[in-house]
């Protein structure tokens, strides 16, 4: 099946009922299998905060990642959607996961990276000797970017793309392709943890994570997995 990329409408975005899906008050009927995954590598990981800067393409490692991220979840059964931020190197990575299911990319813009405004293309190194890097790293809760987002307005959002897909997709599968931090808050709000320790939780490059949610709460299933038997680790 040829890939296309299809741009989902803004659905209940800025909808205070919808928010307070986004809370997870909103009960699903039944148990939806969310699979988080982080783009594959590009040339800036791990050296620059790319942000939400456009242009950025997955590297040749990072292209034989989304591939291998592909074969592990190709068994999945029930899979009904796949969606990706609309940074290109989330789109780069769902599309192979879509096409082997014969699925389109579905692009939802609140799985985007977190907006780091002024900060955009900041080395690392540069950016761990600002004033504010403590803060960031002990008290994300307290921090806004300049031009940006806050943390919480990132965990916000995520949250509710994900009440969104349980909604839609009640006892299915769905894939959903985003970026470090923005995985690893949903991650915390799952779990309950403060967003202030978000931080001590690793999303590696193309990693899965697995979350089930359920009429009586979240359940992970599995964090930042980058190889071996999926199927036997989600218990399909």
């Amino acid at each position: 099946m040829t890939h296309e990329t299809v741009a989902l409408p803004e659905t209940g975005r800025g909808n205070p009922a919808e928010r307070e899906i986004g809370t997870l008050a909103f009960v699903p009927a039944k148990p939806t299998l969310l699979i988080l995954v982080r783009h594959g590598v590009t040339a800036t990981t791990g050296v620059k905060l790319p942000g939400r800067a456009r242009g950025l393409h997955l590297s040749e490692n990072g292209r034989r990642q989304a591939d291998a991220a592909a074969a592990r979840l190709v068994k999945i059964p029930g899979l009904a959607a796949v969606y990706a931020s609309p940074l290109e190197r989330a789109r780069e990575t769902a599309a192979p996961i879509a096409q082997a299911r014969g699925l389109s990319v579905r692009i939802e813009e609140d799985l985007a990276d977190l907006d780091i405004g002024q900060w955009t293309g900041l080395s690392l190194k540069r950016a761990s000797k600002r004033p504010e890097w403590p803060i960031i790293q002990r008290h994300p809760s307290g921090f806004r970017f300049p031009g940006g987002e806050s943390f919480t307005e990132m965990q916000a959002r995520m949250a509710s793309a994900v009440a969104r897909f349980v909604k839609r997709h009640p006892g299915k599968a769905v894939v959903a392709v985003s970026h470090a931090d923005p995985i690893k808050a949903l991650v915390a709000h799952a779990m309950g943890t403060p967003l202030d320790l978000f931080q001590r939780i690793v999303i590696g490059p193309a990693s899965i994570t697995a979350i089930v949610y359920r009429a009586s709460g979240p359940m992970i299933l599995t964090v930042n997995s980058t190889d071996g038997n999926l199927g036997a680790m989600l218990g399909r």
